[in-house]
């Protein structure tokens, strides 16, 4: 089964995929298609002028070709990637814990403290590419904050279910929730 998604122009199926007897999601996946990412990452840079931030933040893994896309675009020199470990090149990490409804378990994200060190005191737009129950943002906001950086801004291509409710968000489209027959609930 899929669902047939329209986003920053172009028409993509999505698969629906099983995350309990009676819930299903859209997968919603830029990884290796290139045309999508470029497409959404210049929509996602309409949303929020550059001048209200001063770097763009994301969680490893899905939204990384995202937020490379949209540094490019828009002549960013850096951006910073939460890590799902700690690697040995990241000096004195901090951590914080989050539970994503895609991800079996507690997962921590990690961020070196050198890269910590040039958040202190920033602006920080936060981008995701699907936000669902908000924990993966909850998560990159608390890593922020610890960090000492301000988020001024949360996007992401598309607000899953319930989140596309919330005001504190901006987004390009909703994405429904599904039942198990593949209908929409």
């Amino acid at each position: 089964m899929t669902y047939t998604m329209n986003v920053a122009g172009l028409q993509r199926e999505l698969p629906l995929c099983k995350i309990t007897d009676d819930l299903y999601i859209g997968a919603f996946i830029c990884f290796g298609d290139a045309e999508l990412t470029v497409a959404c990452a210049r929509e996602l840079l309409k949303l929020v002028p550059q001048e209200e931030y001063d770097y763009l933040f994301t969680a490893e893994a899905k939204s990384i070709p995202l937020i490379h896309e949209m540094a490019r675009q828009s002549g960013a020199e850096k951006y910073f990637i939460a890590r799902k470990g700690a690697k040995a090149y990241m000096p004195d990490p901090i951590h914080v814990e989050d539970q994503s409804i895609t991800t079996a378990g507690v997962q921590r994200l990690f961020l070196g403290r050198d890269d910590a060190d040039l958040i202190r005191g920033k602006r920080i737009l936060l981008i995701d590419d699907v936000i669902s129950t908000g924990g993966s943002l909850r998560a990159m906001e608390e890593l922020v904050n610890l960090a000492g950086g301000t988020v001024t801004g949360r996007i992401a291509v598309l607000a899953e279910g319930d989140a596309a409710d919330r005001t504190d968000i901006k987004f390009l489209e909703k994405l429904p929730l599904f039942n198990a027959d593949g209908t929409v609930k």
